[in-house]
């Protein structure tokens, strides 16, 4: 589901960044905006252009989709991974697939 609640969005943000390990002046620093920007950001009272939002998910080495969408990181891993298998062919894909197979047999 995708959220458009720019509080929302700043509590995500916030989380990602203590998660991170990382001040809001650290990430603002390396997104090239001021400290009082990325802290009015967070507080969800600052509406972002699209570029503003990209250089942040550059700053916190996460794509959009972990901001806007309620997937957890994980869920967008296993989808990105599933659409990059479904964009292979047929041989290669019956190929992961059994290398998969082959992994969670040996976990048993």
């Amino acid at each position: 589901m995708l959220i458009l609640d720019l509080e929302t969005i700043g509590k995500r943000l916030y989380a990602i960044r203590k998660k991170a390990g990382l001040t809001q002046a650290e990430v603002a620093e390396a997104a090239g905006l001021s400290d009082r920007t990325y802290a009015d950001i967070e507080r969800g009272s600052v509406n972002m252009r699209t570029e503003t939002i990209l250089r942040i998910c550059e700053a916190l080495q996460i794509t959009p989709n972990e901001i806007f969408t309620n997937s957890t990181p994980e869920e967008l891993h296993f989808q990105e991974t599933f659409d990059r298998l479904a964009k292979c062919k047929t041989k290669e894909q019956q190929t992961a697939l059994r290398l998969i197979s082959v992994y969670l047999d040996s976990l048993s």
